[in-house]
């Protein structure tokens, strides 16, 4: 046992330190100072008793448990954390275990350092967050912003019969740097990505089969924000993906530009760009922006990337009134694909929000928030021009228009604040709808409404530790295959006594759901608990649940009661 105990100990130490995120040398070398191990954690057990006349397949009318964790902080850098778990049904020690991927960020002032298997981001359109093995460092002195990385992106993957489940792949490296300046007018930075895969001839005949050609890419980006005016600022970034499908290729031209980029006959190069102008118009904040990237755009420091889309971006936002009292923010934008008119269907989406809060007073409070999607969609066919009788023709037979719109809005509303009571009402309301539509008819089935709502009442009385709580519920799902609603009332009351140290709740909750007009279920529900707190450390808890539920069937009851102790260090 000892010898076990021994093992976990050094597997959980070791595997920590290299698990570690985040090493400040600086507190390291200033340990001395502090204590170099702490330990805290933390140790509860109780039962678990229940009883009715409805079964639950695995539910047993008897469990206790036993729970314990310990956590071991180094040098408050470091933690390692042991927890067991012991029930009636079985038990379970976890530990630190050497994971499958470490990674290690020593720091010291203005550097950190990125060891092991690590990810970083530089730009969306160049490295945005891709796992790898190797190394990587930031740099932050003065005004510059310096990051480089280099390493194995992915691993070697053979084809496999029995594992087909496993996409293959060579072996891809890459490297990178990443240079910005920050001045108090302006910033500049370029960044530059390089990503090649390793070609293992004994894969080719099987990898080729599946399309699955080496690769090679090389991705330069630059961007710039400049402050044109005082509360006017430009930014951009424009970044070029030189992609070779497939590296065997043979060079394009025997150029000076073909020799130092190695492109070949399977090498394609994308665009991206995105601009945004801001200003700062007295208290009105106004916003453009745009955003294009061509179709095919790829880069292998990405896993996944959408292209092929452009879209423009326009917001206000600005308070209003005597001292800010409400506030406004609306957005606006348009997105558009197959910017080459090669695929045949064309989609444009429209996004729209507004976002209103109001505090006419100091007890009663506006929210209110609106958005709507709306995507349509050309599918262009050869038949419209083939079967076609007149120019009239399918002019929205093939049009399809997707709507989603979002509500939400609130109400509060304080009638009472003193030193000794506060009541307060409240109503929030919540509404969801998606649609399909085609010719600007909804399409049977493709309609779906979702409606929340809740009108509450809270009473606390402040010297006696009381709270009260009412509150009225509904719900409402509409589907193209069944309505439903769900209301119902809901009360409750919690206390404290004796300083907070012991405390205790009571609520009762009854709803009716309701489908096509027929109900399907009453369900009342009553729960109690109860809590003791000495010692600061030690806690005694008991709570118990009653629930009927009457079917149109059958009626079902239950009792859970639950008795607990936990103790923290």
């Amino acid at each position: 046992m000892i010898r076990k105990i021994s093992v976990i100990f050094l597997t959980s130490l070791f595997s920590g330190l290299l698990f570690a995120q985040q090493v400040n040398i600086e507190n390291v070398l200033g340990a001395g100072q502090n204590r170099p191990i702490t330990l805290n954690g933390g140790l509860s057990v109780g039962g678990i008793h229940f009883t009715g006349n409805e079964t639950f397949a695995g539910r047993q009318p008897w469990t206790y448990y036993l729970n314990g964790n310990l956590n071991m902080n180094l040098y408050g850098l470091v933690n390692i954390p042991i927890n067991i778990h012991l029930t009636n049904l079985g038990m379970d020690l976890a530990y630190p275990q050497l994971p499958n991927r470490l990674s290690l960020h020593p720091s010291y002032k203005w550097a950190t350092a990125h060891i092991g298997d690590v990810a970083m981001t530089f730009s969306p359109y160049t490295l945005n967050g891709h796992l790898f093995t190797g190394g990587g460092v930031d740099l932050t002195p003065g005004n510059f912003r310096i990051s480089l990385m280099g390493g194995r992106l992915m691993r070697e993957v053979p084809h496999s019969v029995d594992e087909f489940f496993l996409l293959p792949n060579y072996e891809r490296w890459g490297y990178g740097a990443n240079v910005q300046y920050n001045g108090a007018r302006y910033s500049v930075g370029m960044i530059y990505f390089w990503g090649r895969d390793n070609v293992n001839e004994s894969m080719m005949l099987a990898l080729d089969s599946l399309d699955i050609f080496p690769m090679q890419n090389s991705v330069f980006s630059w961007n710039i924000g400049i402050r044109l005016v005082q509360n006017l600022t430009f930014t951009a970034e424009y970044a070029v993906s030189i992609l070779t499908h497939d590296t065997r290729a043979v060079l394009k031209d025997n150029n000076f530009i073909d020799n130092i980029l190695n492109r070949k006959t399977s090498t394609d190069t994308y665009n991206a760009f995105n601009a945004r102008l801001t200003y700062q118009l007295r208290r009105n904040t106004i916003g453009i922006g745009y955003e294009r990237i061509d179709p095919l755009y790829q880069t292998l420091g990405a896993y996944f990337f959408n292209n092929d889309f452009e879209n423009i971006t326009l917001n206000f936002a600005r308070p209003f009134l005597r001292e800010d009292r409400a506030n406004i923010a609306v957005s606006f934008g348009v997105q558009r694909d197959n910017l080459d008119r090669a695929k045949d269907e064309t989609s444009n989406r429209y996004v729209g929000s507004i976002n209103l809060n109001y505090n006419p007073t100091e007890n009663l409070q506006f929210g209110f928030n609106f958005s709507t999607f709306q995507s349509y969609r050309h599918i262009r066919s050869q038949f419209d021009f083939i079967n076609e009788m007149s120019p009239y023709e399918n002019l929205d037979t093939l049009s399809f228009t997707q709507l989603s719109q979002n509500l939400d809005a609130s109400v509060m509303y304080t009638f009472q604040q003193s030193e000794t009571r506060s009541q307060r009402l409240n109503l929030l309301v919540s509404y969801q709808e998606a649609a399909d539509r085609q010719g600007g008819i909804s399409l049977p089935g493709n309609v779906s409404r979702f409606a929340n709502t809740a009108l509450g009442y809270s009473l606390t009385l402040i010297p006696q530790n009381i709270n009260i709580t009412a509150s009225i519920n509904g719900t409402y799902n509409y589907t193209n295959f069944f309505t439903s609603y769900i209301v119902g009332p809901m009360a409750g009351i919690t206390a404290s006594f004796f300083d907070r140290a012991l405390s205790g709740g009571f609520s009762t909750a009854y709803n009716v759901n309701i489908i096509d007009g027929k109900v399907q279920a009453k369900v009342w529900n009553c729960r109690a608990n109860i809590t003791y707190r000495f010692r600061k450390r030690h806690n005694l808890n008991a709570n118990i649940l009653w629930q009927n539920r009457n079917l149109p069937t059958r009626t079902t009851h239950n009792i859970t009661t639950t008795v607990s102790y936990s103790y923290s260090f």
